[in-house]
């Protein structure tokens, strides 16, 4: 069996309708997965067109890196004065206690004043 020399390869990929174009400054590819990335640096990319369609065939040196979970942000709830002068007076604490026990119980004011009388007894 012959080899097809690559210029041989393109022209029968030409007439099968593949077309074919490398990337120029592609630094690094990444490919990030659940719990790692695979990074390849320094990669040589062509693109071929398929049936409409794109490919992506890379090749370079491969590295591997785990990837963290990324920390949920929690926001702080959004206290009114009204709410923690009322829960003030109905607990005979300070302005700042009721404050902190809204803050304590997510902005939920049944559930600051429940806070607030357990820890009076």
């Amino acid at each position: 069996m012959r080899r097809i020399s690559p210029r041989e390869a393109r022209r029968l990929m030409s007439r099968m309708g593949v077309k074919m174009e490398s990337l120029e400054g592609v630094e690094e590819v990444i490919i990030r997965m659940s719990d790692r990335e695979l990074v390849i640096e320094d990669p040589n990319v062509t693109v071929m067109e398929i049936g409409g369609q794109r490919v992506f065939q890379v090749v370079g040196n491969v590295s591997e890196r785990e990837v963290g979970v990324a920390e949920e942000v929690v926001e702080a709830p959004k206290i009114s004065e009204e709410d923690a002068m009322l829960l003030a007076s109905q607990t005979g604490v300070s302005v700042e206690e009721a404050k902190e026990a809204l803050r304590e119980a997510g902005g939920n004011l049944a559930e600051a004043l429940m806070l607030l009388r357990s820890r009076r007894r």
